[in-house]
C-alpha cells in the first residue's frame, strides 16, 4: 500500500481539517489535496488561501479520487459519514481514518455497517486544538509535538495503519496506538470533563444574581481555568453525548472527589485541605514537566 505521493482527502475543512492540510502540504507528504464537504464557502476560502489544491461537494467522488480520506467533521457526523461511506469503499478504496474525540461509537457504526472493522479504517485522534474554530484558524504547526492516538482494531491492515502512521508524522506529531475503550475513558477524564467543569462554572456564574460583579473582579486564574467554555459549543455537546458512558464515570469520580473536598472545607480541616492541594501540586508540577520534554521533543 505505499504510495510516494498519496492524495489526501480532507472531508471538513475546518480548524483540525484545515490544519492537516497545510501540514502535509508544507512536509510534502502529499502534492495533491482535495477539500469536501457540505459548505461550500468553507472550501473555497480553503482554496483561496491555498490549503487545498480543489474540492468537490460530492462525497461519492471524493471517495473515488482518495488514496487517504481524512473525516473531520464533528463527533456525531462521522458516524452518519461513515454510514454513508463505508459501502462506497471496497477493498481497492482509500485508507480512512478520522480525527474524532470518541472512538467507541464509531467502532460500533463501522461493526454495524461492514460486519467486521474494515482492514482500511484506522481509527484516529489528534490532541490538539483550539477555542478557534474554522478554516481561518488553521495552522501549520498545530500538531507539532503534540500526540496523536491510533486505535487499531484487530481486522485493520498493518498497511493501512503504518500510512496513516505516516501521514501524522508527517505533521510533526508523536503518534501512539491504544485500545479503543481506554482511549475514550483517559479522553473522558482529561479533556471532555475538563470542559464539562468549564462549561458548568461559567453558566454557574453567569446565573448567579451578582454575576456582573463576579465576572468584572475576574483574575487570570479565572481567564485561564474557563478559557475553553469559549469551545463550540455543538461539538462540545456532540462530544459528551458520543463518548456518554465513559464521561459519566470520570464526572462520577470527580464528584466524589468535591464531596470530600467540600466536606474537608466545611469542617475546617485545614490538614485535609493541604494535603488535596500538595498532592495535585505535585501531580500538576509532574504534568508540566512531561509537556516541557514533550515540547523538545523528547
Amino acid at each position: 500500500m505505499s504510495v510516494a505521493k498519496p492524495t489526501v482527502v480532507v472531508l471538513g475543512l475546518g480548524l483540525i481539517g484545515g490544519s492537516l492540510a497545510r501540514a502535509l502540504r508544507s512536509s510534502g507528504f502529499s502534492d495533491r489535496i482535495i477539500g469536501c464537504g457540505y459548505r461550500e464557502p468553507s472550501l473555497q476560502r480553503g482554496l483561496e488561501l491555498g490549503i487545498i489544491d480543489e474540492y468537490t461537494l460530492d462525497v461519492a467522488q471524493a471517495v473515488s479520487q482518495a488514496d487517504i480520506l481524512v473525516l473531520c467533521a464533528p463527533t456525531l457526523t462521522v458516524s452518519d459519514l461513515l454510514e454513508t461511506i463505508l459501502p462506497m469503499a471496497d477493498g481497492d478504496g482509500p485508507v480512512i481514518t478520522d480525527v474524532a474525540s470518541v472512538k467507541g461509537n464509531l467502532r460500533a457504526t463501522a461493526l454495524r455497517v461492514a460486519g467486521e472493522m474494515p482492514a482500511k479504517l484506522v481509527l484516529g485522534h489528534p490532541i490538539a486544538g483550539s477555542e478557534r474554530s474554522g478554516v481561518e484558524a488553521s495552522d501549520v504547526s498545530l500538531f507539532v509535538n503534540h500526540r496523536v492516538i491510533l486505535t487499531p482494531e484487530p481486522g485493520n491492515d498493518p498497511a493501512a495503519v503504518a500510512l496513516v502512521r505516516q501521514m501524522w508524522e508527517a505533521t510533526g506529531a508523536e503518534v501512539v496506538d491504544m485500545d479503543v475503550d481506554t482511549h475514550d475513558a483517559v479522553l473522558a477524564a482529561t479533556s471532555h470533563l475538563p470542559h464539562v467543569l468549564a462549561y458548568t462554572l461559567v453558566d454557574a456564574l453567569a446565573a448567579a444574581p451578582n454575576s456582573d460583579a463576579i465576572f468584572r473582579c475576574a483574575a487570570g486564574g479565572f481567564r485561564d481555568f474557563t478559557r475553553i467554555a469559549s469551545s463550540d459549543p455543538v461539538m462540545w455537546r456532540d462530544i459528551a453525548l458520543a463518548n456518554r458512558d465513559a464521561l459519566l464515570v470520570a464526572i462520577d469520580h470527580f464528584g466524589a472527589h468535591l464531596a470530600t473536598l467540600r466536606d474537608a472545607v466545611e469542617r475546617s480541616d485545614s490538614q485535609a485541605l493541604q494535603n488535596t492541594f500538595s498532592r495535585a501540586k505535585q501531580a500538576r508540577d509532574h504534568f508540566a514537566d512531561i509537556l516541557v520534554a514533550r515540547s523538545q521533543g523528547k
